[in-house]
């Protein structure tokens, strides 16, 4: 027997030494182009999976759309006369019968779904965020559909009768007035769907404060500006009618300097936070 055998050697020459690196080589490529064959399978089957859970919460909210839907439009003998006021409307042909109820019944349907789409979306967007996002829509979300419903209401109760009685009585001077279904539901939704989307401004600026681009000084350094924007929102998605845009500013002005009062509270608050943290690593 050879005593001085390959298997008991480590290096017999500097070829054995160079065919040894290059088999650790070979290892070591095989391990990447295996890590990088897993890292597309890896982020395939997350993007599938994203995918199918927005599938399934689309389908929920879909579902849950047209349940209403078939509900309202099944009863809407009961709710017509809540969304008439008793005004004598006319109709200018057989298909606006049904360009009227499908156009109030959508909006009424989408009016009840939204909770439950809210909650669908938010149950689809939960995983992606980290703890306080998660906790700021979490906590905020109901705050924002309460804010919404409340715009809605506001321009239901409050600007929408008194706008239509002023525009009705001005041209019943020189005119004599009919009002088509299809134009009364449009001046209907123009008068309160916007107001519903306007009253999430305190949400707003408490989201661009929590990030850092709001603060309550520079929200009193631009109040000229922000009343200025404010006017001209009110007149663009009210009626064009002074009564309507009085209506809308004077909320819109009340909801921005609320959003200031709150702003301002919370950065005191988190600044009491910081401040009690702070001490109590001094102490430590």
């Amino acid at each position: 027997m050879d005593p001085y055998g390959e298997h008991n050697k480590k290096v017999l020459s500097p070829l054995d030494k160079v065919s040894t690196e290059e088999a650790e080589a070979s290892q070591v490529e095989e391990s990447v182009i295996t890590d990088r064959t897993e890292e597309p399978a890896e982020l395939g089957t997350s993007l599938v999976e994203h995918l199918t859970d927005l599938r399934r919460q689309l389908i929920k909210s879909t579902v849950v759309f047209l349940f209403f839907f078939i509900i309202v439009f099944s009863s809407i003998n009961f709710w017509f006369p809540y969304v008439t006021r008793g005004h004598e409307l006319i109709i200018l042909g057989p298909l606006e019968v049904i360009k009227f109820y499908m156009s109030i019944s959508l909006a009424l349907s989408l009016g009840l779904s939204l909770p439950f789409v809210s909650h669908f979306l938010w149950q689809f967007v939960k995983p992606g965020l980290n703890e306080k996002e998660s906790r700021f829509i979490g906590f905020y979300s109901p705050a924002m559909l309460l804010l919404f419903i409340a715009g809605v209401a506001f321009g239901y109760f409050v600007v929408n009768p008194l706008s239509y009685q002023f525009l009705i009585s001005m041209g019943s001077l020189n005119f004599n007035v009919m009002v088509s279904a299809q134009e009364y539901i449009r001046f209907l939704l123009m008068s309160t769907v916007p107001l519903g989307l306007l009253f999430e401004m305190p949400i707003v600026a408490l989201f661009l404060a929590a990030i850092g681009i709001l603060t309550a000084e520079t929200m009193r350094i631009v109040r000229k500006w922000s009343y200025l924007i404010i006017v001209v929102l009110s007149a663009v998605i009210t009626p064009p009618d002074f009564i309507s845009q009085l209506l809308v500013l004077i909320p819109m002005a009340l909801l921005y300097e609320a959003s200031i009062y709150i702003v301002t509270f919370i950065e005191r608050r988190q600044a009491k936070l910081e401040h009690i943290h702070v001490l109590n690593g001094t102490n430590e």
